[in-house]
């Protein structure tokens, strides 16, 4: 049996300081995706995404565990990339115009057809409404932006702002869409411990 740690192996991506922001250059790579809109903190549809990820993307790992890949690996945290199409309500806080794409990265050794196997037994095991939404793909960031907040995802705000103003000051401008990664158990953690990438891709 292999260990694998992919947040250690891809530490520049998954641990930035969360005094200075640093720019990255992020790789493809391959995630199971849901697409949807609405305030995540109230909509329905959120919360069964992110159950159907979390469930999926377990099921995978231990499938991936007991194969002759033979490989055990944690779970990689949530993501979000977050916009909308006026995005004076994105900024003035109108979160029920907010779109999403919540992910969860998988590892190279999760493929296609392992995913849609074990998608089809845990439609079996489970009723979870948002898992036929379940896309598995590739994506491609390259380069980014990022900082790491500490608090409550209510005060991002100056953090994210202190990212942007870096953005500029090192000559790039922002593209593509606002690139959320969280670090912590939210159900676990007090909030101003809560640890939050922020990343901005850039133009």
């Amino acid at each position: 049996m292999t260990k694998r740690d992919l947040r250690k192996e891809l530490h520049p991506l998954y641990a930035p300081s969360a005094k200075t922001p640093s720019l990255v250059d992020v790789p493809a790579m391959q995630f199971l995706m849901i697409d949807g809109v609405g305030d995540p903190n109230t909509s329905a549809a959120y919360a069964e995404a992110v159950e159907a990820l979390f469930t999926l993307s377990y099921a995978l790992k231990f499938a991936v565990k007991k194969s002759a890949v033979g490989i055990d690996y944690g779970v990689m945290p949530l993501e979000g990339l977050w916009w909308a199409d006026d995005m004076a309500a994105f900024t003035a806080g109108d979160r029920s115009a907010w779109q999403w794409t919540m992910m969860i990265m998988q590892p190279e050794w999760v493929t296609g057809a392992l995913v849609r196997d074990i998608t089809h037994e845990v439609a079996r095991k489970k009723k979870l409404p948002a898992l036929s939404l379940v896309r598995f793909e590739s994506f491609t960031e390259g380069p980014a932006a990022q900082v790491m907040h500490i608090g409550p995802f209510t005060e991002e705000g100056p953090t994210i702002a202190r990212l942007h103003t870096f953005i500029d000051i090192e000559g790039h401008q922002l593209a593509g869409k606002h690139h959320e990664i969280y670090l912590s158990d939210i159900r676990k953690a007090a909030p101003d411990k809560w640890k939050t990438i922020v990343r901005q891709p850039l133009g």
